[in-house]
């Protein structure tokens, strides 16, 4: 299906965007683990932060495909990988909630400043023992009176190390499981507050992610995002419209890489031809766009659900199976295309490789992508009736 010319325009101003304010390599970035705040601040200026949010909360009302066409075209056009999973992470588990699930008072009080790029916001569910079955969380929320009182430890906690605010998922009552679970806005100068230093990833080096431990922080009752019982399904309505498009920067990638691919098998030269009239190379250049090309409708298909107002649960979770399936194997691909120069550190290649791994872990394993689909197909399944996920990356 042809893309609006609304989204055509959309996706051009995106593209010079990235090549104006959004260029260099960011190798040092990788190297150190360190967060671009000039870049989260340039594409919070450019409205990138408030292209899915509707107008009446300060977005600019484009829906999610055209964030989806947006993510992709940075995906190709920027070199840090970090910061676009950063900006999807604060989009799709910190906005989003906020958008559907906040009051009016919540939305007035956070939006402008996560929209503008001058806050950031994490997403702490993911817990030391509770990753996959993230609802057996043991974070506790108790009532003090008119507050909340928070204690517990989320791991692997995105954006955690920079955020202005985090979206918490807590439960109530342990015995009530799912229906025990609300989620609550907390603000990083909350006493009993406390983040780690941004841990040592493999990959997506530049997204910091940490651990965050509460100890008796005392949250105010306009601090309850989503009421007991309403928790699990703000978090499965992040987890649905994330794991469409934050896949969409990899497929961006995988269409800078096919380009460079394309140029090297050219231009590179052994037994006095270039390597591309090699068939085990073209071969792999092929199979390279055939990736391409069937996980672009995966992503773009949950856009025009989800701004048709449909479900996209079991789309949601096919496309990240199988997109992040193809980021790994064409990331391999380019790197043995490559050859050495594809495993050198100074380049990119081997960076695309670390940074796609994560892919099949946050957002939701792909083992249980696959228990989620089988699942939505009738399938009898050994896990509880319960929505699985995870975030550890």
């Amino acid at each position: 299906m042809e893309l609006t010319e609304d989204i055509i325009r959309l996706q051009r101003e995106v593209e010079a965007f990235a090549r104006e304010r959004l260029g260099g390599s960011g190798v040092e970035r990788d190297r150190e683990g360190v967060f671009w705040r000039d870049g989260w601040t340039a594409c919070g200026e450019a409205g990138i932060l408030g292209i899915p949010v509707p107008t009446a909360c300060g977005g600019r009302g484009a829906g999610l495909l055209a964030t989806i066409v947006a993510m992709e075209t940075l995906g190709r056009n920027v070199d840090d990988l970090g910061l676009l999973f950063a900006l999807n992470a604060h989009l799709w588990a910190g906005v989003i909630p906020i958008v559907r699930f906040g009051s009016e008072t919540q939305r007035r009080r956070w939006l402008p400043t996560l929209l503008d790029g001058r806050s950031v916001a994490g997403h702490g569910a993911t817990e030391p023992d509770a990753g996959s079955d993230v609802f057996s969380m043991t974070t506790s929320a108790r009532r003090d009176g008119e507050d909340w009182i928070l204690d517990g430890t989320k791991s692997f906690v995105a954006n955690g190390p920079v955020a202005d605010v985090l979206i918490v998922y807590a439960t109530t009552d342990p015995a009530l499981g799912e229906a025990g679970i609300a989620s609550f806005l907390v603000p990083r100068e909350t006493p009993g507050l406390s983040c780690s230093p941004p841990l040592d990833k493999a990959g997506l080096r530049s997204a910091p992610s940490g651990t965050v431990s509460m100890e008796g922080c005392r949250i105010p009752a306009d601090g309850l995002l989503a009421k007991p019982g309403d928790g699990a399904a703000c978090f499965n309505c992040s987890m649905e419209w994330e794991r469409g498009a934050i896949l969409a920067m990899h497929v961006g990638r995988m269409e800078k890489q096919l380009d460079d691919a394309i140029r090297f098998a050219r231009e590179r030269r052994q037994f006095g031809r270039p390597i591309g009239a090699f068939q085990s190379v073209a071969n792999r250049i092929v199979d390279m766009k055939i990736r391409i090309e069937t996980s672009r409708p995966l992503v773009h298909r949950i856009g025009r659900l989800k701004d048709e107002g449909r479900q996209a649960m079991m789309e949601a979770a096919i496309a990240k199976l199988h997109v992040s399936e193809a980021a790994v194997q064409s990331s391999l691909d380019a790197v043995q295309i490559m050859g050495s120069r594809g495993y050198l550190r100074e380049g990119l290649v081997e960076r695309d490789l670390r940074d796609a791994l994560g892919a099949r872990i946050y957002s939701g394993t792909n083992e249980m992508q696959r228990v989620l689909v089988a699942r939505l197909l009738g399938l009898p399944s050994s896990l509880p009736a319960r929505g699985p996920g995870d975030r550890p990356a």
